[in-house]
């Protein structure tokens, strides 16, 4: 079920209103809420419900048990009758050693299970398919086949929000959840299958709340309008325009056409995602739930530390909480920094997809990364924003590419093209230009907008939502191309 559907407005429509028809009833919301959840994944796929539910119950039970074992009063830490103090204590540091073994171990296991789904569903055919190659390198033939396994959608988004509660859980950062309110948490359906990624502590003690309408309903219905917008208009204009022919068919274009054909896709996959979260965060603020920003005017970042400061922040706060600090972060040498900061990079690449692509990727911007602490990088302005928003859109066609092949002949069209075609028009350049500029706005500006829409009645508000989709509909390109970011 897409966003910009009528269908998934109907649906909608359903979910507010019987939702902010139980004031009060909180338990009664979240079954319901939770029904209406499972039932939008179920959309796509309902044999997959089960892989959802069957998450929840594994990180729960080990969540739970995680807690208990980290409480230091218990059957486990109970003297022996009649011991002296001396044993007493060698009592207590055994059991005390004994819980923290089993607490790791839990712990592990939690992280081992979701690790292993996550690799089976998304990995498994990748890495058959490379041994395969190597081994035909080599000359020799393998028996294994290629793995035909279906893609269930969101699994990357609600499988690091379950590690994120367990180890949350065991760091005694968080309190393990009520078995509904975790099972809502690891299902809500506005950011289920592409984010934001949430932390439990940001979504649960909202589930208990009572909830504000006003201020919410203008701020929601904005972020609707924008989402919409940028994923409807400008998005899938840009890649039926020139982008998704420079991908496929680099020899076709010039070395300007094939140019901006990545500038294009830079903005096309900014619009795709960000258009995805505006909607999700406005229609989860429509019922109440506040969801973390997730893109902050990312291309106008002057490095390349600033862009991940900015572009899909939940992701980048995520890989650094839960990989690059465990890893060890910034403590001891530079060229251990450096190794945690690659292999933090390289997996975030590898987390995006299944190809050689992707990890290319990612080594790029690890690399980058590295080399911007190691030599203290001090250009700012516009100078530093030209490099950096350059360097972002190389790397973007290693991301964009089937093959490292396709993005090798990109990039070699794109030094030894000649004329070309004349797909490239004056429409395209102002859209891409357009997004592009949004950039610069001042967030006042923004914030003042969402003010002013919050102070018409909620009547008018509706009515000028509805005459914004019409015209979406009416200018924006024909079919409706599914978020970029499902695939992942």
């Amino acid at each position: 079920m897409l966003f910009p559907t009528f269908t998934f407005a109907l649906f909608f429509m359903v979910v507010l209103t019987v939702g902010w028809l139980m004031p009060g009833r909180r338990a009664w919301w979240k079954l319901f809420m939770l029904a209406a959840s499972y039932y939008f994944y179920a959309s796509w796929d309902a044999r997959f419900v089960s892989l959802i539910v069957v998450s929840t119950v594994v990180n729960q039970v080990a969540a739970v048990a995680i807690a208990r074992l980290g409480h230091r009063t218990g059957p486990l830490a109970r003297r022996p009758e009649g011991a002296d103090t001396r044993e007493g204590e060698d009592h207590a540091l055994n059991e005390e050693r004994r819980r923290h073994a089993l607490r790791r171990a839990v712990l592990v296991l939690a992280l081992a299970l979701n690790l292993a789904t996550l690799g089976f569903f998304k990995y498994a055919g990748f890495f058959v398919d490379s041994a395969q190659s190597l081994l035909r390198s080599l000359g020799m033939e393998s028996g294994f086949e290629l793995l035909n396994i279906i893609l269930p959608v969101g699994i990357s988004f609600f499988t690091f929000q379950a590690i994120s509660y367990v180890v949350d859980v065991y760091r005694r950062e968080a309190e393990p959840a009520k078995p509904l309110d975790f099972a809502l948490y690891l299902a809500f359906f506005p950011q289920l299958v592409a984010g934001p990624i949430v932390r439990v502590n940001e979504l649960v003690p909202q589930l208990n709340q009572p909830r504000k309408l006003r201020a919410d309903f203008a701020k929601g219905c904005t972020l609707i309008a924008a989402g919409l917008f940028k994923k409807m208009v400008v998005a899938t204009y840009l890649a039926e325009a020139l982008v998704d022919d420079v991908f496929a068919f680099p020899n076709r274009f010039g070395s300007l056409e094939v140019l901006m054909g990545i500038y294009g896709y830079a903005v096309q996959i900014y619009a795709d995602f960000s258009g995805y979260t505006d909607i999700a965060i406005g229609v989860a603020l429509l019922m109440g739930i506040q969801l973390p920003l997730n893109f902050d005017q990312p291309y106008r970042a002057t490095t390349l530390r600033d862009f991940w400061r900015r572009w899909h922040i939940s992701l980048s706060r995520w890989l650094r909480d839960y990989l690059y600090i465990p890893l060890g972060g910034s403590r001891g040498s530079e060229l251990r920094r450096d190794r945690n900061l690659l292999l933090t990079m390289l997996l975030g690449g590898l987390w995006h997809g299944a190809s050689w692509t992707f990890v290319i990727w990612g080594a790029m911007h690890g690399v980058w990364l590295m080399a911007e602490r190691r030599l203290g990088f001090k250009v700012k302005g516009v100078v530093g924003w030209l490099i950096t928003f350059h360097f972002v859109c190389l790397t973007w066609v290693f991301f964009r590419a089937d093959s490292l092949e396709a993005a090798g002949g990109v990039l070699a069209r794109l030094f030894t093209g000649g004329a070309g075609s004349q797909q490239l028009t004056w429409v395209f350049l102002t859209v891409a230009l357009g997004m592009l500029a949004t950039h610069f706005v001042s967030q006042k500006l923004t914030d003042r907008a969402v003010l002013a829409v919050s102070y018409l009645p909620a009547a008018v508000t509706g009515v000028g939502m509805a005459l914004w989709l019409m015209l979406i509909e009416e200018f924006g390109p024909e079919g409706i191309a599914p978020f970029i970011y499902f695939q992942f």
